[in-house]
C-alpha cells in the first residue's frame, strides 16, 4: 500500500478516536462557557515531572489575564497522578475551566516513530495533534509549562493571524548561535535562520491547519525524515514555512541578554534549555518565576528540587547543551537521513539521493517510466472553485504579478549562487520565431528545470509579448507549503486535478491560452527522475492540445554535465545545456489523433538525436521492450 494511503487511513483512525475521547472528556463541561464567543482555549502538554512548574505558569497566567474572557485550559498528558490532578484543578475559577486530557491511546498508534533525546519526552509532540483533537476550536494558544506569563493572554489570542497557520516568535537560541543557524537552514530547510521559530509559545490557526491537512502531512514527514535536534519543533518549522506570522519577541522571551527587549515590556518568559531557575542560580528574569512559585502549594517542593540539584546534574545539563551544538554540526555536515555515509571531498552524499538513484535503476529496469521516484506529499482534490486558471479575479491578478516578480528575483538568486547553472542555450531562434501560441515540451529531472526554461523564454524576448504557463501536479498546487507553494499557486501555473469538473475547466483554459498566442510548458514524460539524463517515453496529452488548437510543439531537451561545484547533497551541481528544437507544426490535412501521434513521434526523435549527439552513446534502456510500449 502506498505511504500516502497508509497515512490517510492512520489519520482517519486517529481522528475518530480523538473525537470519541474528546466527547468523553468534555462530559460535564460547562456548556454556557463553551458556547461563549469570548472563550480562549489554551493548551499545555505535561507529565508528572512538570506539574509543579505548570502550577507556576497557571498562577501567573490567571493572575494577569483579562476578566472579560473565559479560559478553557486543556492539559494534554499521559498517566498523571490523580493527586497532582486535584492540586491543579484547584486553580479553576468562575472564568477558568481546567481539564486533563489523557492521550495514551494516541501515542500507541505512533509512539515507535516519535524520536526523543535528553530531557525531551513524547508529550512534546502533543501540540501537533491539537487541530484534529479539537475540531470545535478555530484558534488556540499553546504554551510550554517552563514559562511565566506576565502579560494579558487575551492580547496574544486576539492577534490577527490572517491565513497563516501559526503565530510564533523567532527562536532566540538560534539567532545567537552559528551552529544552530547552519542546522536550521541546511537540515530543517529554512530559507533563513531568522524565520526559525520557537514552539514553546504558539498561537494556532486550527481552522487553517485542518484545511492544510496538517496532521497527515506531519505523519508523512515523520515517516520520511528524522529530526534529531529540536524534534517536534523542527517538524513544525518545516511544515509551516512561509505561513507563520511572526509575533513580537516579548511574547516568548528567553533568559538571554537582548538589547531589543525592555524588561518592563516582557509578556512571557520562557526558561528553556539550561535556563531553569529551579536548577541554577542567577538565571536572567528568575525573580518573576519565584514571585509566582511562592503563590503555589508546590513552592516547598520546587525549593527542594533546587536545593537537591547536584553539581553532577548541573554539569550534565551543561554537557547536554554542548552535545546539542555538536549534534547540530554533525547533522549539518550533510543533508539526508543518514549522516554517516562517506562522500567525495569530505562532503557526505545524501542517503536520500542515493536511495533515489537506486530507485531510478529499478524503475527503468521495470519500465515504470511514468512514475515519480520521489513520493509526493498527501494531496486533496482540487475543486473548480479553488483555482482561477485564467486569473480573471482581481486578487488572482495581484498575486500573479507579485509571484512572477518574486520568481524572477528567485531565479536571479539561483543563478548567482550557482544552484542553477545554465552553460548554454542552443536554438534560441526556434523560440524567438514563433508568432502563435505553442506547447513547450521538456524533459523533467529537477525541481529547478522549469526555471531553466523560464530563463530561455526571457532570453528569447518572448516574455515581452506573451506569457508562459506551466502545467503542474495537483498536490504541488494545493498542499505545497512556503515560498515554493506560493510560486506553484500563482506563477502562471495550470494545475491538473483528480476532479473531473476541474479538468474540464483546465481544458478550456488551455484552449483559451493557446488561442490568445501564449505558451504552455508541459512535461510529457509525466514523471520527474532526479538528474536522469535519458529521454523517457512520452504521453499524448501535450500533443493533443497542440493538434486541437493548431499550434506548434517546441521540443526542448536539456543535457547536463558535472560542474566543479559540489552541492549540499554531496553531488556535483549540474551544468545545463538547453537545446531548443525546431517547432513541430500540425498538418491541416490530418485528424487531431493523427497529428497528435506524428507530433509525438517527431518530438521523441528530436530528443533522442539530441541525447545521442551530446552524450555520444545510443539511447538504450535496461528494459527496452517496456520502454517502447
Amino acid at each position: 500500500m502506498p505511504k500516502e494511503k497508509k497515512f490517510f487511513k492512520k489519520k482517519k483512525s486517529l481522528k475518530v478516536k480523538a473525537l470519541r475521547t474528546f466527547k468523553q472528556s468534555e462530559k460535564g463541561m460547562n456548556d454556557k462557557m463553551e458556547s461563549n464567543s469570548k472563550v480562549i482555549p489554551i493548551f499545555f502538554a505535561v507529565d508528572d515531572r512538570y506539574i509543579s512548574f505548570l502550577a507556576v505558569t497557571l498562577t501567573s497566567l490567571i493572575e494577569n489575564s483579562s476578566k472579560d474572557y473565559q479560559y478553557v485550559i486543556k492539559i494534554l498528558c499521559i498517566n498523571i497522578d490523580e493527586r497532582n490532578k486535584k492540586k491543579i484543578l484547584k486553580y479553576e475559577k468562575e472564568n477558568v475551566k481546567i481539564e486533563f486530557v489523557e492521550l495514551n491511546y494516541y501515542l500507541q498508534e505512533i509512539e515507535e516513530k516519535l524520536y526523543t533525546r535528553d530531557y525531551f519526552t513524547q508529550t512534546t509532540y502533543f501540540r501537533l495533534f491539537i487541530p484534529e483533537l479539537y475540531p470545535q476550536y478555530d484558534k488556540a494558544i499553546y504554551i510550554d509549562s517552563d514559562t511565566t506569563v506576565l502579560g494579558d493572554i487575551s492580547e496574544l489570542y486576539n492577534i490577527d493571524l490572517g491565513d497563516n497557520l501559526l503565530g510564533a516568535v523567532p527562536d532566540s537560541s538560534v539567532q545567537n548561535n552559528k551552529e544552530f543557524q547552519d542546522y536550521v537552514e541546511r537540515v530543517v530547510g529554512m530559507a533563513t535562520y531568522k524565520n526559525y521559530f520557537n514552539a514553546g509559545m504558539l498561537v494556532m490557526n486550527l481552522d487553517a491547519m485542518r484545511r492544510f491537512d496538517f496532521q497527515a502531512k506531519f505523519l508523512y514527514l515523520l515517516e520520511t525524515i528524522k529530526f534529531a535536534v529540536a524534534q517536534d519543533q523542527d517538524y513544525l518549522n518545516r511544515l509551516c514555512k512561509g505561513r507563520v506570522k511572526f509575533i513580537d519577541e516579548v511574547w516568548n522571551t528567553m533568559p538571554i541578554p537582548n538589547e531589543n527587549i525592555k524588561e518592563e515590556d516582557i509578556k512571557i518568559i520562557h526558561y528553556n534549555h539550561m535556563f531553569k531557575p529551579w536548577h541554577f542560580d542567577d538565571v536572567l528574569y528568575e525573580d518573576y518565576f519565584w514571585k509566582y512559585a511562592k503563590k503555589t502549594e508546590f513552592y516547598k517542593e520546587i525549593l527542594n528540587i533546587k536545593e537537591n540539584y547536584t553539581e553532577k546534574e548541573k554539569f550534565r545539563d551543561q554537557e547536554q547543551f554542548k552535545s546539542l551544538v555538536r549534534l547540530c554540526k554533525k547533522e549539518t555536515s550533510c543533508v539526508g537521513n543518514d549522516r554517516n555515509l562517506a562522500g567525495m571531498n569530505g562532503i557526505e552524499q545524501s542517503e536520500e539521493r542515493l536511495k533515489i538513484l537506486k530507485k531510478i535503476e529499478e524503475f527503468e529496469k521495470n519500465g515504470d517510466f511514468d512514475i515519480d521516484v520521489e513520493e509526493d506529499p498527501p494531496t486533496i482534490p482540487l475543486a473548480p472553485e479553488d483555482v482561477d486558471y485564467l486569473r480573471k479575479k482581481s486578487t488572482s491578478k495581484i498575486k500573479s504579478k507579485i509571484a512572477n516578480h518574486m520568481g524572477k528575483k528567485f531565479l536571479d538568486d539561483l543563478l548567482k549562487e550557482n544552484k542553477l547553472i545554465i552553460k548554454e542555450i542552443k536554438g534560441l531562434e526556434n523560440l524567438q520565431n514563433v508568432d502563435t501560441g505553442a506547447i513547450l515540451t521538456c524533459n523533467h529531472f529537477n525541481p529547478f528545470d522549469s526555471f531553466a526554461i523560464e530563463k530561455a523564454f526571457m532570453e528569447s524576448g518572448q516574455d515581452k509579448v506573451r506569457k508562459m504557463y506551466k502545467v503542474i501536479r495537483e498536490g504541488n498546487y494545493t498542499n505545497f507549503p512556503g515560498l515554493y507553494g506560493f510560486f506553484f499557486r500563482n506563477c502562471d501555473t495550470l494545475p491538473l486535478s483528480s476532479n473531473t469538473q476541474t479538468m474540464i475547466e483546465f481544458m478550456k483554459a488551455v484552449d483559451t491560452i493557446l488561442q490568445r498566442k501564449d505558451f504552455i510548458l508541459i512535461y510529457p514524460e509525466q514523471s520527474m527522475w532526479w538528474n536522469y539524463k535519458k529521454p523517457k517515453p512520452l504521453k499524448n496529452g501535450a500533443f493533443r492540445f497542440a493538434a486541437r488548437n493548431n499550434v506548434p510543439v517546441i521540443p526542448i531537451f536539456i543535457t547536463m554535465q558535472d560542474s566543479e561545484i559540489i552541492g549540499e547533497d554531496g553531488f556535483f551541481v549540474q551544468e545545463y545545456i538547453i537545446n531548443i528544437g525546431e517547432p513541430i507544426y500540425p498538418d491541416g490535412n490530418l485528424s487531431e489523433k493523427e497529428n497528435s501521434n506524428i507530433m509525438k513521434e517527431k518530438n521523441a526523435k528530436i530528443w533522442r538525436d539530441t541525447y545521442e549527439e551530446f552524450y555520444k552513446v545510443p539511447l538504450e534502456y535496461t528494459t527496452e521492450s517496456k520502454a517502447k510500449k
